[in-house]
């Protein structure tokens, strides 16, 4: 005999379904504030969109549904393309959030990774970013005279064995003669960025970020932090070198031209005499940490930083918001799953971090937002 409390297990399939995805979400879910920020700076965006795509053809995969499944894959770590459409295949709560509606048919994951990259070589990353930073209830959250900056490497999408000898003409270097994937003896070899580049990707740089630690193809990742909230104003992306960081930060500084003094931290590498001369060409501060290495021969480093400035409040002030720049990267990493880019080449590559560093700021938001009504 059944017992008459007891649900009945059924199959699940029902012939009609009268429930919205809109009624699926909850009302106070996080992504209801992350896709409201986001599509208020897409319809920003929408005029830009049309020169990107061709009049004849065949319907492509709209700007704004590509760019919200990017925001997707970031915001939960989604690990790669085909993985993606899965879940957006039998997730509502992904449905919901790039557009699709319940009937819907998901795109295949090559077709969505060619739409993808056709943004990827336009500037609509940045466009992403400095949009949701000009919406004015984003705007009131953010510092206009106290930034930090810092940089990063990311591992490129190739391997130390991709690292060979350049060609004689300085063309892109040839693939291992045994094979993409064949064992290679590197003892005794001498490699250099001068004489060898990857074969997998030519942009990526050996590069070894200090004495004791191993060299790696990589990339090297800025972010422009102002100091209020911890919100990212700016990022770029640029081989990795040994002024790499320096050089980066007077572009993005270069982007923000500001009528009055501000002030900038950082790290000590930082602390180099001409950098700090170029930023007090610009009315910029140096709030830089005193790097006071010790040479072989026992003698301090020089600081290029004078004790008028050390001595000033704010100093320590920027000294201790500086520290949260890590936070941003730490995320990237390790929520966001970005250890190593899945793109090649430096433009994509700058372009996906500028994803990220967007993606960083609308998961910090609604919190920020919620404050600042409260």
């Amino acid at each position: 005999m059944e017992d008459g409390m007891r649900g009945r297990s059924g199959s699940g399939d029902e012939l009609f379904s009268f429930v919205r995805l809109e009624e699926r979400v909850p009302a106070d879910h996080p992504l209801r504030v992350i896709r409201g920020l986001a599509d208020e700076v897409l319809a920003g965006l929408s005029g830009s969109f049309g020169a990107l795509y061709s009049a004849t053809g065949r319907p492509s995969i709209p700007p704004e549904m590509l760019l919200r499944a990017t925001l997707l894959q970031a915001l939960y770590s989604v690990r790669s393309e085909r993985m993606l459409m899965e879940q957006i295949n039998y997730n509502l709560l992904f449905r919901w959030f790039v557009g699709l509606s319940m009937d819907a048919a998901v795109w295949h994951a090559t077709g969505f990774t060619h739409n993808r990259d056709r943004l990827l070589q336009a500037d609509v990353a940045r466009a992403f970013l400095a949009g949701l930073l000009a919406l004015p209830r984003v705007k009131r959250l953010l510092s206009s005279e106290h930034f930090s900056v810092d940089g990063t490497l990311i591992d490129a999408w190739a391997s130390m064995k991709s690292f060979v000898p350049k060609d004689k003409d300085d063309g892109p270097p040839a693939p291992p003669p045994a094979g993409r994937n064949a064992e290679r003896n590197f003892h005794g070899e001498t490699r250099s960025n001068e004489t060898h580049a990857s074969a997998t990707d030519a942009d990526a740089r050996l590069y070894r970020k200090s004495s004791g630690q191993p060299a790696r193809l990589c990339y090297m990742a800025h972010v422009l932090m102002e100091n209020r909230n911890g919100l990212v104003v700016d990022s770029t992306l640029t081989h990795a070198t040994g002024t790499a960081e320096r050089e980066a930060t007077l572009t993005m500084l270069d982007r923000r031209p500001s009528a009055r003094r501000i002030t900038l931290g950082a790290d000590k590498a930082y602390d180099v005499a001409d950098f700090v001369g170029e930023l007090r060409a610009r009315k910029v501060t140096p709030h830089i940490a005193v790097n006071g290495t010790i040479s072989k021969t026992g003698k301090r480093r020089k600081t290029a930083i004078d004790n008028r400035t050390l001595r000033h409040p704010g100093y320590e002030i920027s000294q201790r918001c500086r520290k949260r720049i890590e936070e941003v990267f730490g995320w990237a990493k390790t929520s966001a799953g970005l250890t190593k880019f899945k793109v090649k080449g430096i433009e994509k590559t700058k372009a996906v971090f500028s994803f990220f560093a967007a993606a960083y700021n609308l998961v910090r938001l609604p919190k920020l937002l919620n404050q600042q009504a409260a």
